[in-house]
């Protein structure tokens, strides 16, 4: 088992039921005993665009992420290009979380954005202090390092059944499971 720290994959338990969390893999951005712990669901689709929420984007076909329950009014974005988003926070070598939204907002309507290596949430995932630690000790939680392919997947029904299949054998077999035990 990975500790949990910035860049852990947090990959539900096959038998997860909230439904905020069932069958996801959320990338922990933050983990820290006193205050809690901070990530997005990496592979729950909203049902708008960015510039449906963010109207002075100009490109219609960017999707956002429901990152998790908590402030579904903020949005939060990770990505891969340090060089041209200042402001960011190295989470794993190469994936940062965050910077300058307004400098973002400029390089996607100018084209030079590459927008395979930035991906948008609306909301969060949080836990308080030892709530995480919690769920790790009730088996809700599977975890995994951090893996750039994982994270920006283009294709987010396959995030969940790769993430468990980059774990090995024992855990792949897991990704065919049914949601309900009693259907196996």
């Amino acid at each position: 088992m990975v500790s949990l720290s910035p860049g852990t994959l947090l990959i539900a338990d096959p038998f997860l039921k909230d439904p905020n969390f069932a069958r996801t893999v959320v990338l922990l951005c933050e983990h820290q005993d006193t205050k809690g712990s901070f990530g997005f669901v990496l592979n729950k689709l909203f049902d708008q665009q960015l510039n449906d929420l963010v109207p002075e984007i100009l490109i219609n076909t960017i999707p956002v992420f429901y990152g998790g329950p908590v402030q579904i009014d903020t949005i939060h974005f990770i990505h891969q290009q340090p060089e041209l988003i200042k402001g960011g926070f190295e989470i794993i070598k190469g994936v940062y979380w965050g910077g300058e939204f307004d400098t973002v907002v400029s390089l996607i309507n100018n084209g030079k954005l590459d927008l395979t290596k930035i991906k948008f949430f609306i909301g969060y995932s949080g836990w308080s202090s030892g709530q995480l630690e919690n769920e790790m000790n009730d088996k809700s939680w599977i975890t995994s390092t951090g893996d750039i392919s994982i994270i920006f997947e283009e294709e987010e029904q396959n995030i969940w059944k790769q993430a468990l299949k980059n774990l090995g054998s024992n855990f792949a077999i897991m990704a065919n499971f049914p949601i309900d035990p009693l259907l196996n």
